[in-house]
């Protein structure tokens, strides 16, 4: 029982690590910002390279299309799953006319 424990079985590495040497923060304007910033205060941050692969778009794309993504995930199925409400809705009120939706008017 448990996990692979590094026995292989044909599936291959799960991940690759990345060679350190490909990441600088002159690639990253942000932390190229924070850099400057800590050198004008006589500072340096020897592992903010560690933090370039977070801020490169062909990782994880720009702000505005992860903006995008956050706020457009899964509105397809959404709006399909709306559509769907209001075609069954419409086929029921044709199946049972009259019946109401129990809104409250009860007539005494």
């Amino acid at each position: 029982m448990g996990g692979d424990h590094g026995h292989g079985h044909g599936h291959g590495k799960p991940y690759e690590v990345p060679d350190w040497r490909i990441y600088k923060v002159e690639d990253c304007p942000q932390l190229l910002a924070v850099q400057k910033a800590l050198a004008q205060k006589g500072l340096k941050d020897p592992w903010l390279r560690n933090e370039v692969w977070r801020f490169l778009p062909q990782n994880y794309g720009t702000e505005g299309q992860r903006l995008r993504t956050l706020l457009f995930r899964g509105f397809k199925y959404g709006f399909a799953a709306f559509l769907v409400t209001i075609a069954v809705e419409k086929a029921w009120e044709k199946m049972h006319p009259g019946s109401g939706h129990g809104h409250g008017h009860d007539h005494h």
